[in-house]
This record gives structure tokens, C-alpha cells and sequence, in this order.
């Protein structure tokens, strides 16, 4: 049995009709016909039913269209594994990660690596802060990493998205079902947060708006990730400035408002060493740049 023979095969299958099957290939019907009936001889069943005028999968036919498929698309895997070893596209990477705020950008990236780059292994670490990150890729015990700072130096970053910030609070809460609230709005209420020691840049940038809408916030209780802190403002503890991001948590008792504040966005990046010259890395990071393109800037009104 040729992975040929099964090329064949699975176009005259979907297809049914070997007109169209050999044009789809690229190649003449007669030698078409000829892979069909070599591949029934060599199964020792008959795939098709022909007529003048119809072509029709028979039962044995209709069994092996999956396996079929099954096989040449492990044999697409192998042949990309294969020149991927070629090129030296092979190996580990580490990526960190955020929580809510990597919801979107990480399944897209790691999907993309998977179908381009079979001979790579991504190694997730996280949930982790920007702070950490940033200096878990400085230090080199990680290779890239999602993040909204990279201010140490010896570093390189990319910008993958911007995410506008929302306001969480329980759903009894005076302002739940509101079209929107502004910060100054928050003053006299008991915020949760994530910690000032780990590196949240959610947290400084909350911070740093509220100051800048007159008044210091009142943090009444941290949270270690994203769950952990919306669960607390589902339970009553206090309302949260949030990414946009955190809506893909769906929790009971948690209603999401849009803020008044709409140039209040957070920037997303993907910050790696300079010095790091793995090819493995460099490949996932060219995939990348198609995976998760640099945002187009827009306006804000």
C-alpha cells in the first residue's frame, strides 16, 4: 500500500468522480484508475462502485476513507518533524503565561506551533504576573514570555494585543446592569486585587487611574489569580478593575461593566532574551508574528 495509492483514494472519495479526482491531482484519469484498481487488488476489496455515469463508496470503501485520511495526515506530521529536524527546528521552549489575560493570545499561539512546528515542544509555565516574567526571562529559566512590561534590559519584546479594562462586582451590586461606570464613580468602594509584590501590572495600572480620578483605592483583599479574585468579588468581598480578558471566566454572581475610561488599556507583549539564539526559540517566535500579528493602533474617541 503506496501513500499514493491512499492520495488517490481519499480525492475520488470526496469527490466521486474520477474526472475530477485526476484534475484535483494534477494528473490524467487513466493513471488514476489504474492507482484505484492496484490499491483494491493489493486490499483484496472492491472500493467503489462504478457506473457510466455514478461512482459510490461501498461499505469496505466507506470503512477505509477514515483510516485513510488518519494515515496521510500522520504522514503530513512526519514529513514536517523531518524537515523541521532539517533546519534545526527542533526541541523545548518554555512560554510563560498569564491567567485570564493570556486566554485569548495563548490558545492561538500554541495551536499555531503545534501545525507548523511538530518538532517543537512548548513547555507552559504559569499563571505568572508581568513582573515575574520579565525577570524569569531575563534571568534565562524562561524563553518567552507574555507580558505587558519589559523593562530590563538585555530584552526584546513584540506587542501581540491590547486589552481594554472592565469593572467586575457582584451581581446585587449598585451598579450592576449599568452601561457603564466611570472610576471616579468608585471612590467610596472595597476593591480586590492581585498582589503589589508579585509584578501585577493590572494592579498598577488600576492604581495609578484611580489616583489620577482623585482617590487612592480602598484594597480590602489580594488575590493570587484571576479566578480566585473574581470568586471574591462574586462572593461580596469587593468590586475589581479587571482586563477585558477576565470575561472568558464565567462565574455565577459576576456581572461585567465597561468603563467610562476607554484609553485605559493594557498592552500585551511578547518579551524574549536578545541573547538567546536557539533556533527552536526564533522558529516559535516567526510563527508567531503570523499567529498573533502586532495590533493595528486606533483612535481613541
Amino acid at each position: 500500500m503506496e501513500l499514493r495509492h491512499l492520495t488517490s483514494f481519499v480525492a475520488v472519495a470526496e469527490e466521486l468522480n474520477f474526472g475530477r479526482a485526476a484534475a484535483r491531482l494534477h494528473m490524467s484519469q487513466p493513471p488514476l484508475s489504474q492507482q484505484i484498481r492496484a490499491l483494491e487488488r493489493d486490499l483484496g476489496v472492491v472500493l467503489f462502485e462504478r457506473t457510466t455515469r455514478t461512482v459510490r463508496l461501498t461499505a469496505a470503501g466507506a470503512a477505509f476513507l477514515g483510516p485513510a485520511k488518519e494515515v496521510l495526515g500522520a504522514a503530513g506530521v512526519a514529513r514536517k518533524a523531518a524537515l523541521a529536524a532539517g533546519s534545526g527546528e527542533v526541541g523545548r521552549v518554555s512560554l510563560g503565561f498569564a491567567g485570564a489575560g493570556s486566554a485569548v493570545t495563548l490558545p492561538l499561539l500554541t495551536r499555531a506551533v503545534g501545525s507548523e512546528l511538530p518538532g517543537i515542544e512548548l513547555v507552559l509555565q504559569g499563571p505568572l504576573f508581568s513582573g515575574e516574567t520579565v525577570g524569569r526571562v531575563a534571568d534565562g529559566t524562561l524563553d518567552v514570555g507574555f507580558a505587558t512590561v519589559a523593562r530590563a534590559r538585555g530584552l526584546e519584546s513584540r506587542l501581540v494585543r491590547t486589552d481594554e479594562f472592565v469593572l467586575a462586582v457582584p451581581d446585587v451590586h449598585r451598579f450592576a446592569g449599568a452601561p457603564q461606570v466611570s472610576l471616579a464613580d468608585l471612590a467610596d468602594e472595597h476593591f480586590v486585587t492581585f498582589p503589589a509584590s508579585r509584578g501585577s501590572e493590572v494592579r498598577s495600572v488600576f492604581v495609578s487611574a484611580c489616583v489620577d480620578a482623585g482617590f487612592v483605592p480602598r484594597i480590602v483583599q489580594e488575590a493570587p489569580d484571576s479566578f480566585s479574585l473574581l470568586a471574591m468579588v462574586g462572593a461580596g468581598v469587593g468590586i475589581a478593575v479587571v482586563v477585558g480578558a477576565a470575561r472568558t471566566i464565567r462565574l455565577e454572581h459576576v456581572e461585567f461593566i465597561p468603563l467610562v475610561e476607554k484609553d485605559l488599556i493594557l498592552p500585551v507583549s511578547l518579551v524574549w532574551r536578545t541573547e538567546n539564539h536557539s533556533p527552536a526559540l526564533h522558529a516559535v517566535l516567526r510563527v508567531a508574528e503570523n499567529a498573533l500579528p502586532t495590533p493595528i493602533e486606533r483612535d481613541v474617541d
